[in-house]
């Protein structure tokens, strides 16, 4: 099926190479013109693993090219998925300037029926006003339908899960979308909601106010382990093993960051403002998570004594491993803050440095963990990259000035630790 995918950010661009990988002719548009000449170059502007050869693949393959033309890609598809940035707005509301601009577009532009699929993450009702532009501006008597089929993918593992869903949801009007949405996903054996857009949008806003919620209920129960000696590891292993519960996110740490949770969390409480509900515990939700980084910052602080004139190293940038999306970051808060305290910082990440060179200043930037941890005061781990699992903590410890170091995301073993000669701290877990 011929395909067009306008935006190709972080959901864009994967849905791009996913759907050429199924078979289909597809045409990824971004307004961004340097962008788009990297890509049919084969220069990736993001990183996620098999993304880079996935693309390169089917370009050679012929059925995936990108162009900085929309009218070109809209005129291309059959089924025209949006997929542009939606980006949070002063009030935590959602900013659809840019869905509904490419809205106006297609109504301009197509000639023939098309579905258009808004796949980005959009407040309940976004499903209607792209309609509604689309009626007003349409330069042809052309009939077309509005489709919702959020993502569910996680940046790290988004070919993965973008190839094997837990589940497809399909917000649709007519059996006419409904089909052609199946005949796309024809290739996927996963279960498939077929539901209304209102209940479509919800759904994936629901899914991550949920997410969100576990992290930070799970972040809660680590304060009472440390006041009360317990340790939140074996506490969330042992709440796991319960079905309706499940070990997912319920790892202890800085909170969540990223741009889809931050922003869905605010957007989500909004979305019940604007209908007369206060969600209380989504607004709980947040706060936990924002107080939780300034927690973590305390901690450093009391391991250290005093921040001002030590030189603090610091393993990983990015939200999380396997990612370079600096996006609400817990270092874009600690590294600033450990900085207005006095702190010289010195830091390493696999594949983050380049776009934190562009948010994080007078940072000195490192070849490896080893590099980092030569003549700092203390080691703070910020990002659980599996690389930081294997290193050699003795020869860390032997770097270091002083054998401290303050993990934020319980990588490693206190007792180990302890063992090895390190003063280590975590979360939820006494110190060793």
């Amino acid at each position: 099926m011929k395909i067009a995918v306008i935006g190709t950010g972080y959901v864009g661009l994967g849905t791009t190479a996913v759907f050429a990988e199924m078979g289909h002719d597809v045409v990824g548009a971004d307004a961004d013109q340097a962008k788009v000449d990297n890509l049919n170059r084969g220069i990736m502007p993001i990183f996620e693993p098999g993304l880079k050869e996935m693309v390169l693949r089917n370009m050679k393959g012929k059925r995936l090219k990108f162009t900085s033309n929309n009218r070109e890609a809209i005129q291309h598809g059959e089924v025209i998925f949006v997929c542009v940035g939606t980006p949070p707005r002063a009030t935590g509301e959602t900013d659809l300037k840019y869905i509904l601009s490419v809205a106006k577009e297609i109504a301009e532009t197509i000639d023939t029926y098309k579905v258009i699929v808004h796949k980005s993450t959009v407040p309940v009702e976004t499903g209607e006003k792209v309609k509604k532009i689309i009626k007003e501006n349409l330069r042809n008597d052309v009939e077309f339908d509005v489709v919702s089929n959020p993502e569910f993918l996680r940046e790290g593992t988004a070919i993965n899960d973008t190839l094997n869903p837990d589940r497809i949801v399909i917000g649709a009007e007519s059996e006419r979308a409904v089909g052609i949405m199946k005949q796309i996903y024809s290739s996927i054996k996963a279960p498939m909601i077929i539901t209304d857009i209102k209940s479509a949008e919800l759904i994936k806003h629901a899914s991550n106010a949920f997410l969100s919620t576990k992290i930070s209920f799970i972040n809660s129960v680590a304060r009472i382990c440390e006041l009360s000696g317990a340790d939140v590891e074996k506490v969330a292993e042992g709440m796991g093993y319960d079905k309706r519960i499940g070990r997912s996110f319920l790892n202890a740490g800085i909170g969540y960051g990223g741009f889809c949770f931050p922003k869905d969390v605010q957007a989500f409480i909004k979305i019940a403002e604007n209908y007369g509900y206060d969600f209380q515990l989504l607004k709980a939700t947040n706060d936990i998570n924002e107080d939780q980084k300034k927690y973590f910052l305390k901690k450093i602080k009391d391991k250290l004594k005093t921040i001002d004139g030590k030189t603090i190293g610091v393993l990983g940038l990015a939200f999380k491993p396997n990612t370079d999306d600096m996006r609400f970051a817990a270092s874009t808060y600690i590294i600033p803050e450990l900085q207005k305290s006095g702190a010289k910082i010195k830091a390493y990440d696999p594949e983050a440095m380049q776009k934190s060179k562009e948010i994080l200043k007078d940072v000195e930037y490192c070849n490896d963990p080893y590099e980092v941890s030569a003549g700092a005061d203390a080691m703070v781990i910020l990002t659980e990259w599996n690389e930081f699992r294997e290193i050699d903590m003795g020869k860390i410890r032997d770097l270091l000035k002083n054998p401290i170091v303050i993990d934020g995301r319980n990588i490693y073993d206190p007792e180990e630790m302890r063992q090895k000669g390190m003063s280590y701290a975590s979360i939820g877990r006494s110190d060793a």
